[in-house]
């Protein structure tokens, strides 16, 4: 484990405000119990929410941020552009990207994809199994054939994304539909994760193989230590043939 991972939990917080049985699920609201166990597992994670300044995301707080993990519903309109574009930017730069259930439609996640995102749902109280579909892949380290859920949103498919680089898990839902639910991407020099489960009102953060989904993503998600490739007009390594003559 990185025990210098710097993770950054970002969360709406309007669900948990306005919903009181969001609120007895999540007291202090869903970012503070994702960064909670991640903090167990042996990482500095903190904390942004909309309604900071610059949505908590200032330069410095991203800069200082190794993976960004991001919950969203009911005000994706009001994430900032200029917000946006400073995160895209860093995911390309390098800063890993975990995308939570509803953040599908997130400004940011559209911006990455370049589709937009959008699915089928039902609220229903129905059960959802994530069937293990990489099981040699890290995000999906300790975990089991499947992870079963008895309560969820669900999201079907055709979920409106480009093929995913990895696809990790797929979920079937007690309806009948299924979903790709782990998606795994590059961006640039970033790595981007979409991760399914999660509606506010279950207590699906709590569930133990849930965050050691989340902790194995983040960890995967990391920044590679390494220089940016160089882009641009550049000098040749070697001397050219016509320069020889």
């Amino acid at each position: 484990m990185n025990n210098h991972l710097r993770v950054t939990v970002w969360n709406e917080n309007r669900h948990e405000q306005t919903n009181p049985k969001a609120k007895e699920i999540y007291p202090e609201g869903i970012h503070q119990a994702i960064a909670r166990f991640l903090n167990e597992a042996g990482m500095d994670a903190g904390t942004a929410t909309l309604d900071e300044p610059e949505h908590g995301l200032t330069d410095e707080k991203l800069a200082r941020t190794d993976v960004l993990i991001w919950w969203g519903h009911l005000a994706h309109d009001e994430v900032q552009d200029e917000i946006v574009s400073k995160v895209q930017q860093r995911v390309l730069d390098g800063m890993g990207l975990i995308v939570l259930h509803s953040g599908h439609y997130s400004k940011i996640f559209k911006a990455l994809m370049g589709t937009s995102c959008s699915l089928k749902w039902r609220e229903a109280d129905e059960k959802e199994r994530l069937w293990v579909v990489a099981p040699g892949h890290p995000i999906a380290e300790g975990i089991g054939e499947y992870i079963e859920l008895p309560e969820e949103e669900m999201y079907g498919e055709h979920f409106d994304i480009p093929v995913p680089d990895e696809l990790i898990f797929t979920s079937w839902f007690e309806g009948g539909e299924i979903f790709r639910s782990g998606c795994a991407y590059t961006r640039g020099s970033g790595k981007v994760f979409y991760f399914r489960p999660g509606h506010e009102t279950y207590p699906t953060y709590h569930n133990p193989a849930i965050q050691r989904v989340i902790v194995n993503a983040a960890k995967w998600a990391q920044p590679v230590k390494r220089e940016l490739p160089i882009r641009g007009n550049v000098q040749p390594l070697e001397q050219i043939g016509a320069a020889k003559r």
